[in-house]
């Protein structure tokens, strides 16, 4: 029985491993997905643990640029910030790595697929719902979910079996991708106490200010000061140079699919500052109307996505609309550097809408006499003034 296993080679996905290859019988082919967090050395550390578990095979698949491509970008296109704090950095992760997963599953022809969800968290509904969609003829099993196994249960299951790695719990529990890396702990399962400086994994090393230039063609980051580069690669770049400010960090509360509340600290450096640059560029090259539109499809884009529909097809009308918005948001944005925070000094674009052709905002108008303000003014009263004509002051 060929079964597929999303496997991080943490503890819950370690105990699937060996208990569904040991007490269930199954072949398990154990895959996990690289959107920007493992190393080689930790991909090559996974593996061995996943074949010491009594996995069959083990696979990496590289899915940084496939994550970028499909939702990265759409991402900075819709300026998305969930409850206008969190980018989406982990939720947003899970989603690709469910379609590599399934896909794999597939393509080696698995009847089976597995992964080591909890019943009281988001990534179980993502995962599913992936899963069912693109291959529902293939059988879902999650025996973290069904047996409803406490941590210490499954320590004690490996022990019995032969495997004593070091499971104790680290003090704080961090995700991290190409998009933002998370981090929980006991302060966050609170709701008044804030995460200490040395839970982030970025410390401040950098007190100097210091100026970046982010340049956008079409609304993609195709240059960091000046040096041409593709959009993944310059990511990373604006990343390493502003994580050394201790930039990014901050904690998201938010409403769970499953219909809880729950707070998550982050630290997504490049993240934040690439998508602040760009929706600067945007107020100066796009109309007050695509703003407002794309203000809201990109929170709608933004919700589906974190809650796991990404496979609905209302998700490709919107990149094809938030695509379309980006014609003219190419330019450079002139970023200011500082310890725990950054500041939007300017941008420079050939489509700056704020051109001086027509006047200068509360100083020159050139497009419009006095007469034509006074008139256009007149006429803008005057639906208020039929309203209290009508009804008076109420």
């Amino acid at each position: 029985m060929k079964l597929v296993l999303a496997y991080s080679g943490g503890l819950d996905t370690s105990y699937c491993a060996k208990y569904l290859s040991k007490d269930k019988g199954f072949e398990v082919h154990a895959v996990s997905v690289n959107t920007g967090g493992f190393s080689a050395e930790e991909i090559k550390e996974i593996k061995e643990k996943a074949l010491k578990l009594g996995a069959t095979s083990y696979t990496s698949i590289d899915a940084v640029q496939t994550f970028y491509e499909k939702v990265v970008k759409y991402l900075i296109f819709g300026n998305v910030l969930k409850n206008n704090t969190y980018p989406l950095s982990v939720s947003a992760e899970r989603i690709v790595q469910a379609i590599e997963i399934v896909n794999y599953a597939k393509k080696v022809g698995a009847k089976y697929i597995a992964h080591g969800s909890t019943g009281a968290g988001n990534d179980q509904v993502r995962f599913d719902m992936i899963f069912q969609i693109i291959a529902p003829e293939i059988e879902i099993i999650t025996p973290i979910r069904d047996n409803k196994l406490a941590r210490e249960a499954e320590i004690a299951y490996l022990k019995e079996n032969g495997v004593d790695y070091p499971w104790e719990k680290a003090k704080y529990s961090i995700n991290r991708g190409l998009w933002g890396t998370s981090v929980g702990g006991e302060e966050t399962l609170t709701s008044d106490k804030a995460l200490p400086d040395n839970a982030y994994p970025s410390q401040l090393q950098e007190k100097n200010p210091a100026d970046i230039t982010l340049t956008f063609e079409k609304g993609e980051l195709v240059a960091v000061n000046g040096v041409k580069g593709d959009p993944v690669s310059n990511i990373e770049k604006v990343e390493a140079i502003a994580s050394k400010y201790a930039i990014g960090r901050d904690i998201h509360v938010g409403d769970t699919i499953i219909g809880t509340k729950g707070r998550v600290g982050f630290e997504a450096s490049a993240a934040l500052l690439i998508i602040k640059a760009h929706h600067l560029l945007e107020k100066h090259t796009l109309t007050k109307w695509q703003q407002y539109q794309k203000e809201q499809q990109g929170n709608f884009y933004g919700m589906l996505l974190h809650e796991g529909n990404y496979l609905d097809a209302v998700m490709r009308n919107i990149e094809t609309f938030l695509t379309d918005t980006q014609k003219t948001v190419s330019g450079d944005v002139f970023v200011g550097l500082y310890p725990f925070q950054f500041r939007l000094h300017g941008i420079s674009s050939k489509h700056d809408l704020m051109t001086e052709a027509f006047g200068k905002y509360g100083e020159v108008n050139k497009g419009w006499s006095a007469d034509d303000a006074k008139g256009f003014i007149k006429i803008l009263s005057n639906s208020g003034k039929i309203y209290n004509h009508v009804n008076g002051n109420i």
